[in-house]
């Protein structure tokens, strides 16, 4: 984007002025008062038309007697204001221009300035014009600020782009953040991680509390065993096994029991 510095234009010495084609506007000229009279001053710049400063142009405050203001014979420092080629005319002030005329502000313009003023809505800054432009809250950076001290201060050389001006109402709407990157993506957080899946291990046979059915069995195989035998060991149950089963051994153990004993 195209960065724009104006300011009003000075000549090098070196640098001869031979023709009004040479002249540019705001561009500053050192010239002697030649006469006075009550519209203005012609002034001698060096060509063979003399340039005419209108009693408005003398200075910036009201001016009653041009005489008040210049001498015939004074040398005076000018600036261009307009140059007719074709009637031979060359129109100079003596107030030193502003870098800014409002008919040079365009849209989209970048121009550096310096903050002269902070307010909670936003920046007052001096871009060279006839008044400071405005850089709101919200134009002055990426994301929220709840004051524009967080940021910025009085007297900080920042670099603005024009948003918009209103000559009529002499407004000028400015952006900081207009000139700054975009702020990066956040990053998106990473996919989670798949749990591995758990071999899963063979269910564990719990060893069950014994039933009053084979805690008497357990008595009589006890009591049947012989002195050399090693004793019963005993008798695990399985959660799963079928209680039928054990009912059946049962039947058996005390029926033999009691042929034994007959």
């Amino acid at each position: 984007m195209e960065e724009n510095n104006l300011a009003a234009m000075e000549i090098n010495e070196d640098e001869e002025i031979k023709d009004l084609k040479d002249l540019d506007r705001k561009m500053k000229l050192t010239g002697t008062v030649l006469n006075t009279s009550l519209a203005g001053a012609l002034v001698d710049i060096g060509l063979e038309v003399p340039g005419v400063v209108h009693i408005s142009q003398l200075q910036v405050e009201p001016v009653n007697r041009v005489e008040d203001v210049v001498q015939p014979g004074q040398t005076v420092d000018v600036w261009v204001r307009r140059v007719v080629p074709s009637k031979q005319r060359i129109e100079l002030t003596m107030i030193e221009p502003l870098p800014l005329e409002w008919r040079e502000i365009s849209k989209d313009m970048v121009l550096k300035g310096k903050i002269t003023r902070l307010e909670r809505f936003g920046a007052f800054v001096d871009i060279g014009a006839e008044r400071p432009g405005l850089v709101h809250i919200s134009e002055i950076a990426h994301g929220y600020i709840k004051s524009p001290d967080e940021v910025i201060h009085e007297g900080d050389e920042v670099e603005v782009k024009v948003l918009s001006v209103n000559r009529r109402r002499k407004q000028i709407k400015l952006s900081m953040k207009a000139l700054e990157p975009l702020p990066s993506e956040r990053s998106k957080p990473e996919p989670k991680k798949k749990r591995k899946k758990v071999e899963q291990e063979e269910p564990e046979v719990e060893e069950a509390v014994p039933t009053a059915m084979e805690i008497a069995m357990r008595s009589a195989m006890e009591r049947n065993q012989t002195p050399d035998e090693e004793p019963v060991a005993p008798i695990k149950r399985e959660v799963k096994k079928n209680g039928d089963e054990y009912e059946d051994i049962l039947n058996r153990t005390l029926e033999q029991r009691d042929t034994t004993t007959k």
